[in-house]
């Protein structure tokens, strides 16, 4: 299965995937800084600052998928394997699909605007993601709340099951 390989890809990365002890002030501080990028997004969405909209939109849902991760004791430093964890947790039913979709395209976008001139965004198309980051944060925080240890242990287990 191609998101096995993935994971199976990012344990062999220095900086990918790691199993650690779970952290509750992590997830703490990674909600917190998750909320302060959907400030400073509203802030950048107010003076039509795009590419800082689309951005900060992005890191808000990263930091919120990272205090998830946290809460399981999963560490990452490259974004596509915490999005690979993601779809791990989509296949258990843990989070929807559509929530990985929706970070997937949310990181295709930053970096459009990030790395690439010239690209034009409708209005509508920022307001919805605007919305969709908003939508995201609340979600993993609902999932965070509400994650079993049986759910925890199964995707450590899975990752290690993984492990080259």
């Amino acid at each position: 299965m191609l998101e096995d390989r993935n994971i199976v890809w990012c344990l062999k990365q220095k900086r990918g995937i790691r199993l650690v002890r779970p952290s509750g002030n992590l997830v703490k501080e990674y909600i917190r800084k998750a909320t302060g990028s959907l400030n400073t997004m509203n802030a950048a969405l107010q003076i039509k600052e795009t590419e800082w909209t689309l951005t900060t939109a992005y890191y808000a849902r990263y930091f919120a998928l990272y205090a998830l991760l946290m809460k399981l004791g999963v560490k990452s430093e490259i974004h596509d394997c915490s999005i690979a964890v993601a779809r791990l947790l989509a296949r258990h039913e843990i989070i929807t699909e559509k929530l990985v979709e929706d970070i997937s395209q949310a990181k295709e976008t930053r970096v459009d605007v990030q790395y690439y001139v010239a690209k034009d965004f409708e209005q509508e198309k920022i307001r919805r993601d605007v919305e969709s980051a908003r939508k995201f944060v609340l979600e993993i925080e609902k999932v965070i709340e509400n994650i079993t240890t049986e759910q925890i242990e199964l995707i450590r287990s899975r990752i290690e099951s993984l492990r080259p």
